[in-house]
């Protein structure tokens, strides 16, 4: 047990000591729209970044599909890079954006079962069981490397399973995301007093919706909305660099799904030109729940030094993520920021438009298909994954 320990203190200091190269500036880091003065606050940059969920490669897993891998290393890395961008839309769902994490600190039970969620089982709604077999109807044989967009149309639709966090999961298309159509797919039915006790925590409510909101508007389903672009041809094109920075500042943001060639990293914020990102490419041994229900989360938090890459070393196949937050009025609030600080240019990253553009088809928003199991029991084989229809990685050259 003192090894253990002695490990992870290690690795703080390792930590301590990484920042101790930063450049002596005055220039703000930004972690998932919180900002940080680097001469005087490390200790809550360490603390931001260490509280974000850390999902790496694993061993010793049962086998995917009875008879496929007992590891994703090597393969699973953007998996674990959309678990992870996942894994920080829930907690800001259920405990917020400024929860903190503690080291052999007794957590909420809404973390550990958040936590829960995203272990190697067959049995948890986001493993890499479930999306390495979703993967198949995105035309993703099991132990293929997948692409920022395969990634966000597996989480799309494994969502659909998970009554619990109740996501509405937009992609959108053709760089373009429709105001229009996911105003559609988040409002539901009004709450009414036989339904209140259903209602999330006070926290998840009053704190996110204006005052001024009437009991009778319709309820809003919290959004995760994941934006796969392609920031040039080759390369990111440097026009792009400044908005591309821009989204990390944003109060809704949930980073970006990105990297190198077959190299997939999750980036959180950035410094200077430098962008900040968790790295997934560590293999340790599957972590499974204890006697009393629980997980030990120590290996799910990193403790080691933030890595940083110049954003134009970034491969130009990205997503952007963002929104968690449950009133339709936060929505409102993420389109008018956009439009104000991300597509101000002349050459835009994306298209923000009212809506649903004539030529395309009918929006329907996604629906769970009709099938004798629910939730993660259901994508037991590649077989049952028929009722889907396939999403193509379309991905728009913006040059």
């Amino acid at each position: 047990m003192e090894s253990f320990l002695s490990k992870y203190e290690n690795q703080i200091t390792i930590f301590t000591d990484y920042l101790e190269e930063y450049p002596d500036t005055d220039e703000l880091v930004w972690i998932l729209g919180k900002q940080h003065l680097l001469k005087t606050e490390k200790s809550k940059l360490l603390s931001d970044i260490s509280a974000r969920l850390w999902f790496t490669y694993r061993r010793k897993f049962s086998p995917i599909g009875g008879t496929g891998p007992s590891s994703d290393a090597g393969w699973g890395c953007m998996l674990r890079c959309g678990q992870m961008m996942l894994a920080q839309a829930l907690i800001c769902r259920h405990l917020g954006r400024d929860w903190s994490w503690e080291k052999q600190k007794e957590q909420p039970k809404e973390y550990q079962r958040i936590l829960q969620c995203f272990l190697d089982r067959k049995d948890c709604c986001y493993s890499i069981h479930q999306m390495a077999q979703m993967g198949v109807g995105e035309g993703k044989s099991i132990g293929e490397w997948f692409g920022p967009n395969t990634v966000a149309q597996v989480l799309k639709k494994l969502a659909l399973f998970d009554e619990w966090n109740s996501l509405a999961v937009y992609v959108s298309m053709d760089n373009t995301v429709v105001i229009e159509d996911i105003k559609k797919m988040c409002r539901v039915l009004p709450l009414s007093a036989d339904t209140a006790g259903d209602r999330p925590p006070d926290s998840l409510t009053a704190s996110n919706q204006s005052k001024g909101t009437s009991a009778h508007c319709p309820a809003w389903k919290p959004l995760l909305l994941i934006v796969p672009l392609r920031l040039g041809i080759n390369q990111i094109n440097p026009v792009y660099v400044d908005a591309f920075k821009e989204c990390f500042k944003m109060p809704q943001s949930l980073g970006a799904l990105g990297g190198k060639p077959n190299n997939a990293y999750y980036f959180i914020g950035f410094l200077g030109d430098e962008l900040i990102f968790l790295d997934p490419h560590t293999t340790q041994t599957f972590v499974d729940t204890e006697e009393n229900g629980t997980v030990n989360d120590q290996t799910f938090h990193c403790l080691q030094s933030p890595q940083r890459m110049n954003i134009l070393n970034l491969d130009p196949s990205v997503a952007l993520v963002g929104i968690r937050r449950l009133s339709g009025k936060d929505f409102d609030n993420w389109c008018s920021l956009v439009q104000k600080e991300i597509l101000k240019e002349n050459l835009r990253m994306f298209e923000l438009v009212q809506k649903h553009p004539s030529h395309w088809p009918p929006f329907v928003p996604p629906a769970k298909p009709e099938v004798t199991t629910t939730g993660a029991e259901f994508i037991d084989s590649t077989e049952q994954l028929e009722e889907f229809d396939l999403e193509e990685d379309f991905e728009i050259l913006s040059v």
